[in-house]
């Protein structure tokens, strides 16, 4: 039995995320909450000054935010598949 929920979630989450950020980044809760919750968006003030950044290199950062937060999702289906195999087994 497998189960995409937490990769569905987390991908929903990312994408909102960089949504919100689009939308409200010259508030500056959206922009806080965005470069705290953005793993790629951590380590972007080393290649590129953030705050004058092109519009391709903020769609990167937008790819690569969603990416990584679909990555943690299948992370957490494959911890939860994997426990509830072994228990069954039991």
């Amino acid at each position: 039995m497998r189960t995409s929920t937490f990769t569905w979630l987390f991908t929903f989450i990312g994408a909102a995320l960089c949504l919100g950020h689009y939308l409200f980044h010259d508030h500056d809760a959206f922009y806080m909450i965005f470069y705290a919750l953005s793993v790629p968006a951590w380590f972007a003030s080393t290649f590129t000054d953030i705050y004058e950044i092109s519009m391709f290199r903020m769609l990167v950062i937008y790819v690569l935010t969603i990416a990584t937060w679909a990555l943690v999702g299948y992370v957490i289906d494959r911890f939860s598949i994997s426990y509830r195999n072994r228990n069954r087994s039991y």
